[in-house]
Parts: C-alpha cells; structure tokens; sequence
C-alpha cells in the first residue's frame, strides 16, 4: 500500500505491534473486509520499533545459531477449514511450504538466506532469522490483500500512551513525535514484554551490585548482556526452558565451541576456552521434554471429549464462579486420558486387555483419579509404563535423592537420553496424542481467563521443549562439564556473609554451589502492573482491569479490554501474552483449530462492523456464503 497522508476525516485503525500477532489481525481485516466494509477508504497505522512481521522476537538482527523449537511443517500463520471462525477462510503456505515455493522459484529469495532455504525441510527445525523472512513475507501478503482504498502507515517508533474519551476518537501518542495518532479505534498486539523485578529479584539485584556479583534478571536472552559471564567462571542458572537453551547456544557455539559426530553417532563438544560453566536447575530439575520426533499417524483422538464447549459454557455459568484446581484440573486430566489411552487402544491393541468401547463406557463415568478409574486402568492395561499420570509426568524427580553431584550428573543424563529415546520412538505414540490433547485444552481454556501460572508451565513442559538435537548438544555439554546439573527444587540464596550466591536442591540434599554470577533463564512474567511498556503501565493507571494474576482483562468474545467495573471498552482492543485471552502462540501448527487465529477473526470483524455503522457508508449486501472463499 502506498504512505499516502491519511485524511483527516479518513476511519483509522491503529494496530500497535506489529509482530506476528499483529500480522495475524492484519490478515483477519484483509479477509473480511470484503463482506463488512467494502471499498471505503481506511487507514491502518502500524506501530512497532522493529520491523513488520518478525516484531522483537522474531527480528532478523540475532544470532543465526538461534532456532525455532517447532517443526518447518508446523508453523503456520494461515487459517484452514478446522479453524473455527465467522470469517472466510484464506489458506496459505505453512513454512516449509514457502521455503519449497522459494526453491522452486515460485517466490522470490530472502536476501542472505538462501543456503538456509535450500537446507530446510518439512521435518527441520528453522533458525529464527529464515521464521523472521517468512513472517516478513505473510506481512507483505496480507497488506497486498487488502482493498485498493485501505492505506497502511508504518510507524517505527514505540506507542507510550492512549488518551480519548470512550465514545470518542482515541489518540496514540508515540515516543519522539508531538502529536498522536488519531484513531477510530485501537489495537494492542503486543508479545512479550520486559517487567520491572519483583520483591526477590529487586533484593538479588541490589545483593549483586553491592558486591560486585553479577545478577541477570528474567529477559528475552538474545537481547541480555551475556558479555557479563566471564570464561571459565561458575554462573548459577535458574530455568531450564527454552529460555536455557538460548542461553546455553549462545554461550558455547556462540563463544566458539564445536560439535564433533563420532562413529557411535554421540555427539562430543570441543571448547573454545571461552564458555563459563553453567549449573542449571529448576523447580522440576530437568529440561522441557524433547520435541515428538515422529510424524503422526493412524486416527487421531475425538477432541474435545471431556472439556469442549459445553464443559466451559458450565463452567462460566456457575452463579458462584469455579475454582481452577477443584473444578477445570480434573477436567484436563481427563481430556489428556482420554487422548492416551485412545491411541493405546487404536495403535497398539496387544498392550491392552479390553475392547476399546467397552474401556471408553467405564472411563466416560468414572473420576479422574479416583479409585475406579485406577481400577479399569489396571486391569484394561497391564504395562505401568503405558499408563498416564500427569502428576508424575509434572513432578519427574520428585522422591529421588541422589548421594553427590557426580551420581545427580549421571542421572540426569540418563533422564535427558531415556526421554529422546521416547519422544522418537512411535511405539510411545500416546505421547504424541497427548500433545494433541494439550492442544485442544489450551483452545478451550481462553474462554476461561486467566487460570494462573501452573497451566502455562505444564503445557510447556510437555508440549513446547526444544528441538531433539539441542538436548543432544546438552548431554555432551555436560560430560564435556560445560553444563553442571544441579537438580529438582532448586533453591536460591543470597550469602551475606560470603558476599556470593548460593545454590541448592531437594536431588542432593545438603550440597551447595557458590558463584558469583546469577542468570535467571526465563521470559518476565506478564503484568500490567509491573511491565516496563510504558503504553500497558498508563492504560492499568487509567483504570484498565488486571485480573489477579497481573494480565489485562479482556472481553474473550472479541478482545475489547474491560474497566475495573467489567465493562468493554468501545474502542480499545488487546490480543496476545498479557491478556488473560492469551492463546498457545501468534502462527500454530497447521489443522488444528488455533485459538489465536479464531481471536484474530473474531477481533477484526469487530473492528471492520464498528467502522461499517459508525464512520462508512452502507456495504453492498455480500455474496452467497462461499462464494467469498477461494477455490482449494
């Protein structure tokens, strides 16, 4: 679209972020402005200090060494005929499909990234520089599919502030320009954000600086001062997600090191000399389960089964509200059974001992955990190891101890190598219908809010680890001794009196580890309250409503951002990470029903119907219902 100057009494969208999230809406309003608005003029103004469609996290500019953790055939940012959504459908290329168009010469090439697009293939897992080019280019189609009258203005500057009355236009105010930007309405697709530090890392920090030491706090890790952790010295790390593993890639091959095949296939690290050595733990003590390494295969389960739309409409209309734990938890449990023992069931009929309806009919009424579920599970599947206990999948090493560090080591690795073995072994396919149950949870629970920290972290866990080859890496950076485990229930310490941090666990009980150096693996904590976006901060000041976890509360039928009094704003909208509507991610794996593409449809038809009766002319009636989506 071309930078012609908006009119002043031209309709105005302002969409602040313009990252994959913003992308997504972008799309949306493409797609349906066809049926709600027509050919009136529109302007749509883009704000966002980082370039359309990578955004921050998926900018060009960071270390080629820094991959996806999903595969180039599972990522996605085009609806298909599962999505559940109002609007036509517009199919395009996942990934992979547009690296192979690029191949062919269908679409023109990245500048710098052809070796990479040659390399990639469906079952690859991309560096986030070639994910940037490819969310670069859903940016340019999505703009290019827009009516001949709507206009997109591109402002490379970051959003401080929105003023306006609630039936009036709205002002967005950006940093380093004098007058806002005047909006009919205004979206926020902000992804993740930096916070202010919470009670204990203001203390760890404050502990550092008074001493010398060097604390790095929650972040995005490739835009931390790793320059800071110096060659050869302890550093204690707190996180052992993917946050980690960008951490430990960027400290190790960043810095130099190599890997080495041996004729065994076991990869060996050779250092550079410059690496620190990093002891790692977590509340779990292990890292984020391997990526599936398999491709399905066979019937996937009927999902949802046990929490589906009419579960959470029951949920929701409870007059005296629900409790997470109480009332959705056994809800998960057994959607993600179900799931399991499904695939047990079709796939792997020898390891059971019943027909599969007569196992659904018991497992339909019986209580997730109770007695007689155990029982049916007992006696219908006779292998433990084929039973799913999501407790014991959450809480891997709890009642293990370990005499010394060098036993904990040594078990950990055996963990990590068991799990690879598992996760790329299609004998364990429940595992992989598992995944897809997570799936259709996280897309039933935005309707619920904001559910607390615990869900997150278990989805995470299970369904969104690193890719296999990086834990690979991990088991040789760790008999290389790059990489110290330090175990389960990690504790954190400041020692006055040493003037150094000191770490600990339940897996060793009684072993210490001291160090001057302190890095906390993991993205903040969103919170409208504490965040550093100075535009969040204001509009919470201003009487925005934050749920008690600290996300902005939105309507989760259209994303309208509520008042303290649980009212939606006319005007104001917010979709993504610190919303209490947040979905599993801004692109998806493709067929299944993403919850952030059904957000952005339901968000741009209310834009483009709020526009239609305010400020356009009357629509011409649309065509007949399908006549609008393209021919597949």
């Amino acid at each position: 679209m071309s930078p012609a100057a908006p009119g002043p009494d031209r309709p105005s969208v302002v969409i602040v972020g313009a990252g994959p999230r913003g992308t997504g809406v972008l799309e949306r309003i493409a797609a349906n402005a066809p049926e709600l608005y027509g050919d009136a003029p529109l302007d749509l103004h883009l704000v966002d200090p980082h370039p359309p469609g990578g955004g921050r996290i998926w900018r060009q500019e960071q270390s080629p060494l820094l991959w996806m953790n999903s595969l180039a055939e599972d990522v996605t940012l085009f609806t298909d005929e599962t999505v559940e959504l109002a609007g036509p459908v517009r199919p395009g290329p996942s990934l992979a499909e547009w690296a192979r168009a690029v191949r062919d010469g269908e679409l023109a090439a990245p500048e710098g990234l052809c070796d990479d697009v040659a390399a990639l293939g469906p079952r690859d897992f991309a560096g986030r520089r070639l994910q940037s080019a490819y969310l670069g280019w859903v940016h340019q189609e999505a703009v290019a599919a827009l009516p001949p009258r709507v206009t997109v203005h591109t402002h490379r500057r970051t959003a401080v502030r929105v003023t306006g009355p609630r039936e009036g236009r709205q002002q967005v105010w950006l940093a380093g320009r004098r007058t806002p930007l005047a909006a009919d309405l205004v979206v926020l697709t902000l992804g993740h954000l930096e916070s202010e530090p919470d009670d204990e890392q203001r203390a760890l920090g404050e502990f550092a600086t008074r001493h010398g030491l060097v604390y790095l706090p929650p972040a995005f890790t490739a835009d931390s001062d790793l320059d800071a952790l110096r060659p050869g010295e302890p550093v204690l790390v707190r996180g052992f997600g993917l946050a980690f593993v960008d951490l430990m890639v960027l400290l190790t091959e960043g810095r130099g090191g190599t890997y080495t095949t041996g004729a065994d296939g076991e990869l060996t690290y050779r250092p550079s000399g410059r690496e620190p050595v990093l002891h790692v733990g977590s509340r779990r003590g292990v890292p984020y389960h391997s990526k599936i390494g398999y491709p399905p295969s066979g019937v996937r389960p009927p999902l949802p089964r046990f929490l589906g739309p009419a579960e959470v409409d029951a949920l929701l209309a409870r007059p005296g509200g629900f409790d997470f734990r109480r009332d959705v938890r056994p809800l998960i449990d057994k959607e993600l059974g179900f799931a399991h023992y499904h695939r047990l069931f079709t796939a792997h009929p020898d390891r059971t001992r019943m027909a599969w309806p007569d196992f659904e009919e018991k497992y339909a009424v019986a209580e997730p955990g109770g007695a007689a579920l155990q029982a049916l599970v007992a006696a219908a599947v006779p292998d433990p190891a084929d039973h799913l206990d999501p407790d014991a999948l959450d809480h891997p090493l709890d009642g293990i101890r370990h005499a010394d560090g060098a036993s904990l080591q040594a078990g950990l690795r055996a963990h990590i190598e068991a799990d690879l073995a598992r996760r790329h072994d299609p004998a364990h396919s429940p595992d992989l219908a598992v995944f897809f149950a997570l799936l259709s949870v996280y897309g039933q629970l935005v309707r619920l809010g904001d559910h607390g920290p615990w869900w997150h972290g278990f989805f995470s866990f299970l369904a969104s680890g690193p890719p296999g080859p990086r834990l690979r890496q991990l088991l040789a950076l760790s008999r290389a001794g790059v990489v110290r485990f330090l175990g389960a229930g990690l504790t954190v310490t400041a020692d006055q009196a040493r003037g150094v941090f000191r770490a600990g666990s339940a897996s060793v009980p009684g072993a210490w580890t001291e160090a001057r150096a302190l890095v906390e693996a993991r993205l903040p904590a969103p919170s409208v309250a504490r965040t550093r976006d100075r535009l969040l901060r204001a509009l919470y000041a201003d009487g925005a409503r934050a749920t008690a976890g600290g996300l902005l509360a939105v309507d989760p039928a259209d994303g309208r951002i509520l008042d303290r009094a649980g009212r939606p704003h006319p005007r104001r909208f917010a979709l993504g990470p610190h919303t209490d509507a947040r979905g599993s991610g801004a692109f998806t794996r493709p067929r299944t029903n993403a919850p952030a593409f059904r957000q952005n449809d339901a968000t741009a038809r209310a834009l483009l119907a709020f526009l239609r009766e305010r400020t356009a002319p009357p629509v011409p009636a649309p065509a007949p219902h399908g006549e609008d989506v393209p021919c597949r």
